[in-house]
């Protein structure tokens, strides 16, 4: 019987592990900036589904849609062609992959995805549409961003507090929905290779649904700290097949760094 708890306790710890494995597989992104379709042809070339009120479907879930390896790459410039300031350039050059914050279960905020879905939550109020959501697969914290609908501005800049996921209005053109965000901090990496920014950082989204399978994100990226001039990115989401869905995933339940350096949650203490 104790070999058999062994066993089973062994099993459970590998659980995480093997569950990001497989989505890696399934889902590893491109440096080209597509990802793995995900959809059969018939599915992703199938109309764009709409909302009772008119709008545009955006909710998916979705894999891709932003940058991971590379914004320069993924994001469809040539090598050399992101604008980063020589500082800027100087510092992505010389980070580490592994000493990037959204390992250590920090938010990776705009326009950052990974290869775990991710979807659009259109909310409606009494007064109608209400705020749109984003939320994550990937547990890390802070994993929900707001998307504000309802008209208002964005906070004065000398009583705004910098945050992960900065602070973000949103409005229709069209079938595009247009994301304008501000009061970023600047503690976030654009991708694993490093590209920094600054709290300076202004970002423009706009998403549009081309078909069921597909939705395309021409992103403006403004950051007159960083970049000599802002600059046009593009990033392309694929939906995943009828019947699939976000799973739970909590960071923090796999943290490998706290275990390594030997502290561990005490609420998983005795079990």
């Amino acid at each position: 019987m104790k070999g058999f708890l062994i066993v089973l306790v062994a099993a459970g710890a590998l659980a995480p592990v093997l569950h990001a494995q497989e989505r890696e597989e399934r889902f590893a992104p491109k440096l080209s900036g597509e990802f793995t379709p995900t959809a059969s042809p018939e599915i992703a070339n199938g109309p764009v589904p709409r909302l009772p009120d008119g709008h545009v479907d955006l909710s998916g879930p979705w894999i891709g849609g932003g940058s991971n390896q590379d914004i320069e790459s993924q994001g469809g410039l040539k090598p050399g062609e992101l604008p980063l300031l020589p500082w800027a350039k100087a510092l992505r050059d010389s980070r580490d992959e592994k000493d990037e914050p959204y390992l250590y279960c920090t938010p990776m905020s705009v326009p950052r995805v990974n290869p775990y879905p991710w979807r659009f939550v259109q909310s409606y109020t009494s007064k109608g549409a209400g705020p749109i959501f984003v939320i994550h697969e990937n547990g890390d914290a802070g994993a929900v961003r707001q998307i504000f609908m309802d008209g208002r501005k964005h906070p004065d800049p000398d009583v705004r507090l910098p945050t992960w996921w900065g602070h973000s209005i949103g409005w229709w053109e069209g079938d595009t929905l247009v994301i304008d965000t501000v009061g970023y901090n600047d503690i976030f990496w654009f991708d694993s290779r490093g590209t920094p920014h600054t709290e300076q950082l202004h970002t423009v989204e706009r998403w549009t649904r081309t078909s069921f399978g597909t939705m395309v994100n021409d992103f403006t990226l403004d950051d007159p700290g960083a970049l000599s001039h802002p600059v046009q990115l593009k990033f392309t989401a694929r939906v995943l097949p009828p019947g699939n869905d976000l799973l739970e995933f909590v960071c923090t339940e796999n943290n490998q760094y706290g275990i390594a350096g030997g502290v561990s949650n005490s609420w998983q203490k005795g079990k």
